[in-house]
């Protein structure tokens, strides 16, 4: 929070949420202003002996332990009697201030980091932590925020929330979770779809298909497998369909789905070759016995 002598008071992201989420309004005191807080403060300090120091010798084992024993010590600290006027502070709360309270949230806060200035790229989805979240097509090239919390990851444009989605694990890579309505229908009638994506990889050989299939069946809607399929594909005509059936071949070995960047490292510095002519050598040296045929046991000479 930034608290200049003059000005205005800039509450920090998280405080502002949660300030906004329970519609409460933050009033700070002033810089080198004790008695601006000094009710605050008095009430913390009664607290902290009825309820802190109270347990202070107790032993949990479990925080819902724990959570019903501070439960029971603050509604006996809320029920307690005042020394210097009638009433308890359950009193006062029933009668002056309840009625002037909303309900609570259905969902409690949950605390949240922002990433800012995020761009949705031309497949409409953004990127955090290599997993891609759809938005809808039209803030395709649009810098947008991301809010996440533990559960969900929130997408904002200016001041208005365009998207929200279930936040994958940080273990899972490369995911995409897609909302089929952000999903434009020009991808529909592409030029290149599965099918002659398909043809194309079976016409470079057994791996490179193997490879393409493996690529579309790791996302969710044949659409998003198009470019990483067709990138990979693009390298026969740089490389020749040869060498990348090849490559192929070789990374199948290494990587359940070879991707672009395997097959481009394994072409660009020439490993495919290497591996084709180890391949080769291999079957010329193989190891083989020495066969005298059936005339030399049908011979006469060496009849017993």
């Amino acid at each position: 929070m930034t608290h200049p002598r003059e000005g205005d008071i800039i509450l920090n992201q998280c405080y502002e949420d949660f300030s906004n989420h329970y519609c409460t309004a933050i009033m700070p005191a002033g810089v080198k202003k004790p008695k601006q807080k000094a009710s605050v403060e008095g009430t913390v300090g009664k607290i902290a002996t009825a309820i802190i120091a109270r347990l202070r010798n107790n032993e949990y084992t479990t925080l819902h332990e724990l959570k019903t024993d501070v439960a029971a010590a603050l509604e006996d600290f809320n029920n307690r009697p005042f020394q210097k006027r009638e009433g308890s502070r359950r009193e006062v709360f029933e009668a002056n201030e309840r009625f002037t309270l909303r309900p609570l949230p259905a969902f409690p806060y949950e605390y949240a980091v922002w990433e800012y200035g995020r761009v949705i790229g031309s497949d409409f989805h953004v990127t955090y932590r290599t997993c891609k979240y759809s938005v809808p097509y039209r803030f395709v090239g649009k810098k947008v925020d991301l809010k996440i919390t533990d559960s969900l990851i929130e997408v904002y444009c200016g001041h208005e929330r365009i998207s929200s989605h279930k936040l994958f694990p940080s273990y899972v890579r490369n995911k995409y979770d897609t909302y089929q309505e952000d999903i434009p229908e020009r991808f529909q009638k592409t030029e290149w779809n599965e099918h002659n994506i398909r043809e194309w990889a079976a016409s470079i050989g057994k791996q490179t298909l193997t490879v393409i299939e493996r690529i579309f069946k790791s996302y969710r809607t044949s659409e998003q497998g198009i470019n990483p399929a067709m990138s990979v594909l693009k390298l026969s005509k740089k490389y020749s369909s040869e060498r990348l059936e090849t490559a192929c071949t070789m990374a199948l070995e290494h990587v359940c789905v070879p991707r672009y960047s395997h097959l481009k490292a394994i072409l660009a510095s020439g490993q495919d070759l290497e591996y084709k002519e180890k391949k080769k050598n291999e079957n010329v040296s193989s190891p083989s016995g020495f066969v005298r045929g059936a005339a030399y046991y049908g011979g006469d000479d060496h009849a017993e």
